[in-house]
Order: structure tokens, then sequence, then C-alpha cells
């Protein structure tokens, strides 16, 4: 192996995003790069410090990986879980690295679980473990070891490992050496990280492992159809990546960029209230309702609690997001400077009721919405009918305009409530639906007859597919149609549909499609009574992922790279619902 392969194999370099695996418990969330290296982990929670950090350039690091010099890398996913096997061919057999949170998780304590295999001939593994709590920052402090365990600290967090008794002490790190495993054997190695001490025994891999198999067979629902291995995943990592009865995380990392040297790159650890939208009536049309209890209660609490100040987004616990600000010490994936925080925390995005609206009917429509949730569900109408004519962020988080997106979402969230409540706020709000409409149809409109981004701005938006799909208007209205065909004529290309033009530039050089986007495409194809056009947009798609099947927010298409946070929760969302909608895989029964 070249040295620079050997460097990206051992995690010192990061990976293409591509072939990053997400492990997930619904507390936080680890990304497992080819070399067998947990190159990133935040804990005790998602938007906590990072306490492996090598995705940024942070010294934290936690690699399994074959000793040879040799060896090439693939792995997959168990069937309905977030357990991943990573498999290297070396010149002498195969060795594989059987990887989980332990699921279901706690909230102040992690366990990461890593089973090696030596499949046919006995292996050599290289092991490294390296916890180094704030990016990196905190080292490793009061070692002590008891047998087979090793106990520690590194800043504010307590570390105990299982299985490293044949490890030695690093003297540039923690815990390092190599370990054979005889020919079809097994090694277990189990890392425990805990806000407080750890005074409980753990209990043994084994029985951790039996654990988090059941219970992760028991949430993702079996489901059937040509789609079905995807869909099922994106259920899985819609699981993973939501904190049980709190929020869905945007996706797992912060600062990976959208486009080299671009300075688009931001921390996505957080809960947006339109993602939870999306997931949630994702869930619902599935046919499985944890998933969606999980949206309307957070969205629920977030509304009572916060009225017409909701925040676009919060900390899965509903927490207001920390301000942004860079991540000194750390030189950032390649392409962009690390950073934290976010900057969404002080806009208005009208649209986001709209969504509230949606998913709390769709809650209502399966008689799971309690009295909060009706109450919450006419706040948020409420404030659409005292702030519906104010200028808004939109759904790209842009400055304040007048976006005929969020106008349509509103009048999208406010029929679907309509149709699911009694007639005295139906009619209420059915009659501000109208006029929001009304209002849109004189200024949003292009004299082509289709939808415009902003009542100032005549250029078309991919997110204008959306409302027509959630129900502004009804399918056969003409304008859906025209804003379908002029969204498809401007900013399709090769298969793959781009936000919107921000400049002259052809579309790819400014930044990549947007696969949820892609995805709304097929929805409105479908809608339209393209059954073939929906399904060539789902297959394009759906294909834009790595090895391990995961979805960024965009694509570069050129380069067939993904690009931005990983993975992203709303894009696995329509995903799941596109495949449902277009019977791709059947819902549950």
């Amino acid at each position: 192996m070249a040295a620079a392969d050997a460097d990206q194999a051992a995690g010192t370099t990061p990976a293409v995003l591509r072939d990053y695996a997400l492990l997930a418990d619904g507390h936080r969330g680890a990304l497992v790069g080819p070399g067998g290296d947990v190159a990133w982990l935040c804990a005790p929670g998602w938007s906590d410090p990072a306490v492996f950090s090598a995705l940024l350039g942070g010294a934290g690091r936690f690699l399994v990986a074959p000793a040879a010099d040799r060896f090439v890398w693939g792995g997959h996913y168990e069937p309905g879980s977030l357990i991943w096997r990573s498999r290297w061919v070396t010149g002498d057999g195969i060795v594989e690295s059987r990887d989980a949170l332990a699921f279901p998780g706690e909230a102040g304590r992690l366990v990461l679980l890593r089973q090696v295999r030596a499949l046919q001939q006995p292996a050599r593994v290289r092991m490294v473990l390296n916890p180094r709590a704030d990016f990196g920052r905190e080292p490793v402090r009061e070692v002590t070891r008891d047998g087979e365990r090793w106990l520690a600290r590194t800043g504010g967090l307590h570390l105990r490992v299982q299985g490293g008794g044949e490890l030695g002490r690093d003297p540039q790190g923690f815990l390092a050496g190599e370990l054979t495993i005889p020919a079809g054997g097994r090694h277990d190695v189990v890392l425990e990280l805990a806000a407080g001490p750890l005074g409980q025994p753990c209990e043994p891999p084994g029985e951790l492992w039996r654990t988090t198999e059941h219970h992760w067979a028991s949430v993702v629902p079996p489901l059937a159809g040509p789609a079905a291995r995807d869909a099922t995943l994106a259920y899985a990592v819609l699981r993973g990546m939501t904190r049980p009865g709190g929020g869905m995380v945007a996706a797992a990392t912060t600062a990976l960029p959208e486009r080299a040297m671009a300075g688009r790159n931001y921390d996505y650890r957080y809960a947006w209230i339109r993602d939870q939208s999306f997931a949630g009536q994702a869930a619902a049309l599935v046919g499985r309702y944890d998933l969606l209890d999980d949206a309307v209660a957070f969205l629920t609490a977030r509304v009572l609690a916060d009225g017409d100040g909701l925040a676009p987004a919060y900390t899965v616990g509903g927490d207001p997001v920390p301000r942004e600000q860079p991540l000194t010490g750390l030189p950032g994936y390649p392409g962009a400077g690390a950073r934290i925080g976010n900057w969404v925390r002080g806009q208005f995005q009208l649209d986001a009721f709209g969504e509230v609206l949606l998913v709390l009917a769709a809650a209502q429509r399966h008689d799971r919405l309690d009295s909060d949730g009706r109450h919450a569900m006419r706040i948020a109408a409420e404030v659409i009918e005292r702030r519906w004519a104010q200028p808004d962020a939109g759904i790209w988080e842009l400055p304040p305009r007048q976006w005929t997106h969020s106008k349509l979402t509103c009048v999208a969230g406010l029929r679907a409530a309509a149709r699911t409540t009694t007639a005295r706020p139906s009619a209420r709000w059915s009659a501000l639906a109208d006029r929001i409409l009304a209002d849109a149809a004189a200024h949003g409109l292009t004299a082509d007859g289709h939808w415009r981004r902003a009542y100032d701005d005549d250029r078309v938006d991919a997110a204008l597919l959306l409302p027509g799909i959630r129900g502004a208007l009804p399918p056969q209205d003409p304008r859906t149609e025209r804003t379908r065909q002029a969204v498809v004529a401007d900013l399709a290309q090769d298969g793959y549909l781009y936000r919107f033009r921000p400049d002259r530039r052809p579309l790819g050089d400014a930044e990549g499609a947007f696969l949820l986007c892609g995805f709304a495409a097929a929805l409105s194809a479908w809608q339209a009574g393209d059954e073939v056009g929906a399904n060539r947009w789902f297959e394009r798609s759906r294909a834009a992922c790595g090895p391990p099947g995961l979805y960024t927010e965009e694509y570069d298409v050129r380069q067939r790279q993904l690009r931005g946070n990983a993975p992203q929760g709303f894009v696995h969302a329509l995903m799941l619902e596109t495949a449902v909608t277009l019977g791709q895989v059947d819902p549950c029964r």
C-alpha cells in the first residue's frame, strides 16, 4: 500500500464522505471510515464536543484495522439496523469489524461495541484507542487497570474499556497494540463514555450485542418491495438520529463543506422544525408511529413554549442553538474551516409553522394527537394569521423576502389542519388559507402562470414543488403543473435537480444537486400522473450515495461525491416517503 493510502487507511487523512458509515443510538452518532477509524463521535450527546474528531483533524481516534500492509475495504449494514460491518480482504484472509452503539442508548452514557472477526485465516489486527474530549484538546488522564479493564478520564468524561487487556499504554495517546485473532475467532472491545462516574459494572459483550440486535429488530418495520433495503435503512437512520421523545438532528456532523473553499460549512447537530415535519410525515406514511409520536412531541413542546418566537432549530433536548463560532485548534475537513453553533437561531422562517400544521394534522388523522397537540395546532395557525404577510428567511435560510414557498406551505398546513378539526376553526383556517393563496397568486406568479421564487424574483425554485405535493392546491390545478415543468426545464441536469440558480454560472458550478429536490421531483411527477418520470427521478436520486447507502444534502454530479454534513436526515425522510408513495415499498399494515 502506498504511503498516502496507508495514512488514509489509518485514519490520519479523512476519507471522501461517501465511504463513511453511521452508528447511532438516538442520543449521539459516530462515523466509521473505510480504514476502520471511528473518525467522529460527540459525547455524551449530539451537539456536545467530539471525543473522536479525526474527521476535522482532531487528535481523538479509535482505530481497528488489519495490521497487514495491503488490503481492500468493503462493508454493509446488517438488515434493519445501524450495525455496521467493515470488511477487509488482505493477502492472507478476510477480517471484519462489527461495530455499533449499544441500542437503545442512554442520555448520559454511551457504549461503543467493536467485535473483530477473522473469517478464514488467523489475522493480526492493529488497534489504537485514544479518546480525547473537547475536540481533541483533552488528553487521557487518571489511567488505571483492573485485569481486562482500563479506567480513565478525559475532560469531564469518565471512560472504561473492556477487552483491551492485550493492548499497552501508548506514550502519545491511551492504548495501542496488535491483537492476533485465531481463524474463525472473534474479539470484543467495549468502550463506555459517561458524564458521571461509571459505578455499575458493564454488561458482558454478548448481552450488549443481543440487546442491540433485538431492539433494532423491534423498532424498524419489515418493509417489502423493490426498494425495501434502501427504505428500511432510511427508517433506521431516522430512528438512530432521533432522541426518544425528543428531536431529530439534521446531521451527525459539523462544518463539512458544501463546496470547497466557498465558506458554506455549517453545524447541523441540531433539530430543525422542518426536518422534524418531513420525518414525522414519512413515518406516518410507513404506518409505524414511534417516529411520528416523537416528532409531534418535540414540535408541540416547542410551539407551546415559544409561540411566534419559534426558532427554526433547537438542540434535540429543546434548548436554543448555540451561536456560531469558529472551532479553534482544528484544521477542519479539507476545503473548510471548523465551526460550531449556527446563526439560524435568530431567523424567522414562516414555512416552519406550515410544516408544524402538516405533521400535527398527520398525527390527528391517525388519532395520535392529544390536547396539547391540538393546542399547538391552534397556536401555529394563529401565528400564521398574524405574520404571514411578513418577509421571512424561507426554506433555504436566505435574507428575508416574500418567499412564495413559505406562503404556499402555510396554505398547505392550514388546509391539512382544517380537514382534521371541528367546524369553527376549520372554516377560519380554510378562509385564511384562501386569503394567503390569493395574495400569492397576485404577487407570486409569473406571466407564464407558474410560481416564482419570491414576489420580487421571477426565477424558479425546486422548493416550489413541495406545496403542491402537500396539498396547497388541488393536483389538477394548472399552476402546479406549470411550476413542475418550469422547475424541471430550468433546474434539472443529468437526472438530478438543483434547488435554484444563484447566479449566471452553469448548474453544478455554484453548488451541488440537492437530493431533497430530486425526491420532490419524483413525488411531483407521480402526482401529475407521470409514473415513468417519477420512478426515473427516484432511481437517479437514490443512487446518489456511497457503499453504506447514506445521503448528504448535496451531490456533486460531475465527481459523483457527497457534499455537506453526513448523513442528512431530511433526505432520508423524503426518500422513504417517495419509496412508499411510488409503491417501491409496501407500508406496514
